[in-house]
């Protein structure tokens, strides 16, 4: 698992990129601070949801909103100990941008340097960062509902 050292002590949030076969898991704080993120079987997303709520003050789960997203959300209501907030967030063009992303976070080394971004492709699933861009995208959506309503 790929966990910070350190533990926030604010709130943060659950990003969540359901799927049949597997899911993107990503925690990351108000400030955007990232905590944790990976791929996991859906068969284990639940089991490892529970786990991060034990390590994290999760305060929310953001999620896609697409292809299974609310078998997703039934069975998350359903099957978690205590109850959690859930908000589905657009997920279009996630994907194509997660992809830029992994290459953000992690720069292509030696041949793969030589590819037109295009063409190359991440070497592994890339749901976790799609759950970050989820988070991302309702931390942006909420800081221009805030930037609006002061006016």
């Amino acid at each position: 698992m790929n966990f910070r050292e350190f533990s926030p002590t604010q709130p943060v949030i659950l990003g969540f990129d359901p799927g049949r076969d597997k899911c993107g898991l990503a925690v990351m704080g108000l400030d955007r601070q990232l905590y944790y993120h990976q791929v996991v079987l859906a068969k284990e997303a639940i089991a490892t949801i529970e786990t991060l709520r034990q390590k994290f003050p999760i305060s929310l789960m953001v999620m896609g909103d697409q292809t299974t997203a609310k078998q997703w959300k039934q069975q998350l209501y359903q099957e978690l100990t205590t109850a959690l907030n859930i908000i589905l967030v657009d997920e279009r063009y996630t994907t194509l941008e997660a992809r830029d992303r992994y290459w953000q976070m992690y720069p292509p080394k030696g041949l793969t340097k030589l590819l037109p971004k295009g063409m190359r492709q991440p070497p592994r699933p890339i749901d976790d960062i799609v759950a970050i861009l989820l988070i991302e995208r309702y931390l942006n959506r909420l800081t221009a509902d805030s930037a609006v309503n002061q006016f």
